[in-house]
C-alpha cells in the first residue's frame, strides 16, 4: 500500500485537481477540528494568545521564503534542466536544497537568539510571565521552517512526477501533528505541548515525501555552488514574490502587536474568526482563480482577448453566484458556526459572541476577497508581478491605518459603539475592541478589489462590467430572498430544537442551510440567473 502511495502518478490535470481537492478539503476539515480542539483546551484567553503570537514568527519566515515562491520559481528551472540532462536537475535539486537549509537555519538561529527581542516588538502588550513563554514556544517552532522548507522544495520536485497524491497528504499529516500535540502533548507539558505537535506535524509533512522522491531516483549529494547560474535564477525569481508576500506577513506581525495590547483572548478570537472566513474563499475564490489561470494566460499569448474577456466574466460571475449567498449565510449563522466549530470546554459564552461578531463582519469581505484571486490571476496572466504587489503593499498601510481608527472609536462610548453592539447584539459585553480588525479587513479588501479591477479594466479596456453587474443584481435578488427564507425558518425551528445541546444547533443550522439552499436555487430561476441555468442545463 505505501508503495503505491509512494509511486502512484496523476495521468490527467482532472484527476490532480481532484486529488488536490479533496485533500484540500480533508485539510481544512482537520484545521476546524484543530481550532475546536484549541478553543475547548484553552478557551479564549491568554494562553492562546501566546501560542497565537510565538507561531507568528516561525509562519513569518515560512510565509515570506517559502509560500513566497520557492515552488513557482524552482519547478520551471528543475524541468529545464531535468528535461536536458537527469543528473543535472539532480545536482541543482541537492545544490538549492543545501543551500536552503543552511540558509533557513542561519535565519532561524539568529531568531532563537534575539527571540525575547523580537516577541516585545510582536506582542508588546502581554506581561512579563506571558512575553517568556511566547519566547520559549517561539523558540522550539523555530525548527519548523527548516523542515517545512525542504518539504517544500520536495513538493516541487513530485510536481514535476506528477506524483500528487504523496504532496496532498503532507498538510493532511501537518494538521494531525498539531492535533496530536493537542491531545496527547498538552496534558504531559501544557503549551509546550503546542509547540512541540508543530514541530511534530512539520517532521511528518517532511517524512512522508523522502520515500516518493527518492523513489523517484533522487540521490542527495553534498554540494553548494552560489556560483550555479540556475541557482542564481532561483533566487531572482523568487524575489518579486517574496516583496508582495512580506507585506502580507507585516500586516499580520502589526495586527498581533496591536492585539497584545487589547483585552485577554482578542489574538485568540481574531485568529478563530479568520480561520473561519478564509474556509469559503479558499474553497470558491481561489479554486476558480487557479483553474481559469491557465485559460486567461493561452488567450492573451494566442492574441484572443475576446476570449479572454469571455473566460473573466464566466468565473467572476460563478464566483458571485457561490459567494454572495455563501456571505449571507455566514452573517445569519454567525453564532450557529461558531458554536458548532469552537463552543465546547473553556471556550465561553462571551468568547462564542465576540467570536461570531468578527465573522459577521468578515463576511462582508468575502466577495471581494474571493475575486481578489482571480484579479490577480489576470495580471500574472500579463505577466505583470508588481501592480499587485504595489496594491498590496498599499491595503497593508491602510488596514492597520483602519484598524488603529476603528480601535478608537470602538473603545469609546458614543454613536458608532451603540450602532456595532446593536447591529451585532453584543449587550452586555465589553472590550469589543478587536472588532476594529475584521471591520478594517472590510475597508481594506474592498479598496484593493476595486483598485486592482479599476486598473486592468483601463489597461485592457471594458471588462464586460454591464454583463456582471447584471448577473451580481440577479444573484443579490435571489440572495435577498434566500435571507428572508432563513430568517423564518430560524424562527420556527426554535419551537422544535432546544440550542443549550449540540445536536440541536446542529439540527438548526442544517435545516436553515438546506431550506436556504432550496430557496436561493429557486429564486434564482425566476430571476432567471444565467448561473443557475447553466448548472440546470448540466443537471438536466
Amino acid at each position: 500500500m505505501f508503495d503505491l502511495i509512494f509511486n502512484v502518478k496523476s495521468k490527467t490535470i482532472t484527476v490532480s485537481a481532484i486529488i488536490l481537492a479533496v485533500s484540500s478539503t480533508i485539510s481544512a476539515l482537520l484545521g476546524i477540528v484543530r481550532d475546536r480542539l484549541l478553543a475547548g483546551t484553552f478557551g479564549a484567553g491568554p494562553e492562546l494568545d501566546i501560542y497565537f503570537a510565538a507561531f507568528r514568527v516561525p509562519d513569518f519566515i515560512y510565509g515570506i521564503l517559502i509560500t513566497g515562491g520557492l515552488m513557482a520559481a524552482f519547478l520551471p528551472v528543475f524541468s529545464e534542466s531535468f528535461e536536458k540532462d537527469e543528473e543535472e536537475g539532480w545536482a541543482l535539486t541537492s545544490n538549492l536544497l543545501n543551500f536552503l537549509i543552511l540558509s533557513l537555519s542561519f535565519l532561524s538561529l539568529l531568531l532563537f537568539i534575539f527571540a525575547p527581542v523580537v516577541m516585545r516588538v510582536i506582542a508588546p502588550g502581554f506581561t512579563e510571565a506571558q512575553l517568556q513563554w511566547t519566547v520559549v514556544l517561539t523558540r522550539v517552532m523555530m525548527v519548523s521552517p527548516i523542515l517545512l522548507g525542504i518539504s517544500s522544495l520536495l513538493s516541487g520536485v513530485l510536481k514535476y512526477f506528477d506524483n500528487f497524491l504523496t504532496y496532498a497528504l503532507a498538510p493532511i499529516l501537518y494538521n494531525l501533528g498539531i492535533i496530536f500535540g493537542i491531545i496527547f502533548l498538552v496534558p504531559r507539558f501544557s503549551l509546550l505541548g503546542l509547540a512541540y505537535g508543530v514541530v511534530l506535524g512539520a517532521f511528518a509533512h517532511l517524512a512522508i515525501q523522502i520515500p516518493a522522491i527518492l523513489k523517484a531516483g533522487f540521490k542527495y549529494k553534498p554540494i553548494l555552488d552560489i556560483t550555479s547560474q540556475r541557482l542564481r535564477k532561483i533566487i531572482y525569481l523568487i524575489i518579486p514574490r517574496i516583496v508582495g508576500q512580506t507585506s502580507t506577513q507585516i500586516n499580520l506581525v502589526v495586527i498581533t502587536a496591536i492585539a497584545s495590547t487589547l483585552a485577554p483572548g482578542s489574538l485568540s478570537v481574531f485568529n478563530f474568526a479568520d480561520h473561519l472566513q478564509a474556509f469559503p474563499v479558499r474553497v470558491i475564490g481561489l479554486s476558480f482563480a487557479v483553474a481559469a489561470f491557465p485559460r486567461f494566460s493561452r488567450s492573451l499569448v494566442n492574441g484572443q482577448k475576446e476570449e479572454f474577456l469571455e473566460n473573466f466574466s464566466n468565473s467572476t460571475r460563478k464566483i458571485l453566484f457561490a459567494i454572495i449567498p455563501i456571505s449571507f449565510l455566514t452573517f445569519i449563522l454567525r453564532g450557529q458556526i461558531v458554536r458548532l466549530v469552537l463552543g465546547t470546554g473553556r471556550f465561553d459564552w462571551s468568547d462564542t459572541r465576540l467570536t461570531a461578531a468578527a465573522l459577521g463582519v468578515f463576511a462582508f469581505s468575502l466577495f471581494a476577497n474571493a475575486l481578489m484571486h482571480l484579479l490577480i490571476r489576470a495580471y500574472f496572466s500579463f505577466q505583470d508581478t508588481k501592480t499587485p504587489v504595489y496594491i498590496s503593499i498599499a491595503g497593508v498601510i491602510l488596514n492597520i491605518a483602519l484598524a488603529l481608527g476603528f480601535i478608537h472609536f470602538l473603545g469609546m462610548e458614543g454613536s458608532f459603539q451603540n450602532a456595532t453592539v446593536y447591529f451585532l447584539r453584543l449587550e452586555s459585553l465589553k472590550n469589543i475592541e478587536v472588532l476594529a480588525f475584521p471591520m478594517a479587513f472590510f475597508f481594506s479588501t474592498f479598496a484593493q478589489f476595486a483598485a486592482l479591477y479599476l486598473i486592468l479594466e483601463r489597461r485592457i479596456g471594458d471588462l464586460r462590467r454591464k454583463e456582471i453587474l447584471d448577473s451580481g443584481i440577479r444573484i443579490l435578488g435571489s440572495s435577498i430572498v434566500m435571507v428572508v427564507a432563513a430568517f423564518l425558518t430560524l424562527r420556527a425551528m426554535l419551537h422544535f430544537v432546544v440550542l443549550d445541546t449540540f445536536l440541536g444547533v446542529f439540527f438548526q443550522a442544517s435545516v436553515t442551510t438546506f431550506v436556504s439552499i432550496l430557496v436561493y436555487a429557486l429564486a434564482a430561476i425566476s430571476f432567471d440567473c444565467r448561473e443557475m441555468k447553466a448548472i440546470m442545463k448540466k443537471i438536466l
